[in-house]
């Protein structure tokens, strides 16, 4: 079997209910993945892309958290909604949704305005 174009990793981690930073699996991470999913194997792309469920990656604050290889493009604040852009605009098209991207800043850094000393800030990204 020839190797997949993309892999999708879905965070469905799940943290105790009141947790500072929260956790995507109580922001429907579980079924934004299954609709991921459906509309692959809709479309007939599952021998191209591979939609993963993945543990933490440790972008709790921007949850639903999705990021996309070979282009590394993290995504935050999914939600069900989301899913046909991502799968038409990124993975049929190749064209990152850029008002579900998060900046380079947020991604593995303590900068991010999302963060506060780990707890939540209440800042959304510009939708």
């Amino acid at each position: 079997m020839p190797a997949f174009e993309r892999h999708v990793f879905v965070c469905t981690n799940t943290r105790e209910p009141g947790h500072p930073r929260g956790c995507c699996s109580a922001k429907q991470s579980g079924l934004i993945r299954e609709q991921l999913k459906a509309e692959i194997e809709r479309r007939g792309l599952k021998r191209k892309v591979r939609i993963n469920q993945a543990g933490c990656l440790d972008q709790c604050e921007h949850g639903v958290t999705i990021v996309v290889y070979p282009e590394g493009v993290w995504y935050g604040f999914v939600k069900p909604e989301d899913v046909p852009d991502i799968v038409e605009q990124h993975l049929v098209g190749g064209r990152p949704v850029e008002r579900l991207r998060l900046p380079d800043g947020c991604v593995n850094t303590e900068r991010c305005p999302h963060r506060g000393g780990g707890v939540t800030l209440g800042i959304n990204l510009p939708r």
